[in-house]
């Protein structure tokens, strides 16, 4: 069972890697530099590590920066299907021991132990966000409804002028050809007299 460090208070998304194969030093250091800041922030510092623009005491720890990348955007999705603000989500990042598995060697050696590492990230919503509150989406999305509503009813208004249009003259040689059809009745009427 997933079993996280913390329950926020605040709206909150959240990703779990368990069992990753990689350096629990190493992710217990980049979680450390992680936690807290913004993720716009957490991702420029990822990607500058990947990138080897920047490194954490020498070192750019590349396998661990890469799951740790990859766990940040299943989370950042996360929180974009649960409707979190991007603007004002924090990262809380933190790593854990995973289990060990032994592997299976006729004569103990160096190297028998596999570790693994099991990391959590939490992304938090802060403070008030910037931009569009829900309400004005809201108001925006209805007015797009009516818009659209309204286009669609001119179209069908025109359509179906077209076709009251089409019936009228229709209507008018009908009476043309029953006029015509009196005539012609009248006329062989006369002769037949």
């Amino acid at each position: 069972m997933k079993t996280y460090t913390f329950v926020p208070k605040q709206k909150y998304a959240k990703a779990y890697g368990n069992n990753l194969r990689i350096s629990t030093k190493g992710s217990e250091k980049i979680c450390r530099v992680l936690r807290r800041k913004k993720l716009s922030a957490a991702k420029r510092l990822l990607d500058d590590l990947l990138s080897e623009k920047r490194s954490l005491d020498g070192k750019y720890y590349t396998k661990t920066v890469k799951n740790i990348k990859m766990l940040l955007e299943s989370c950042e999705k996360n929180a974009e299907f649960l409707g979190l603000s991007s603007d004002a989500l924090f990262v809380h990042a933190s790593a854990h021991t995973g289990t060990i598995m032994r592997r299976r060697r006729r004569r103990s050696g160096f190297g028998t132990k596999i570790k693994s590492t099991n990391i959590e990230i939490m992304l938090i919503e802060k403070g008030k966000t910037k931009g569009v509150s829900k309400e004005k989406i809201e108001k925006e999305i209805k007015k797009k409804i009516e818009e659209k509503a309204e286009k669609i009813a001119e179209k069908h208004k025109a359509e179906i002028k077209k076709e009251v249009n089409g019936l009228h003259e229709t209507e008018k040689k009908i009476k043309e050809d029953e006029k015509n059809l009196e005539k012609v009745e009248k006329k062989a009427e006369e002769k037949g007299d």
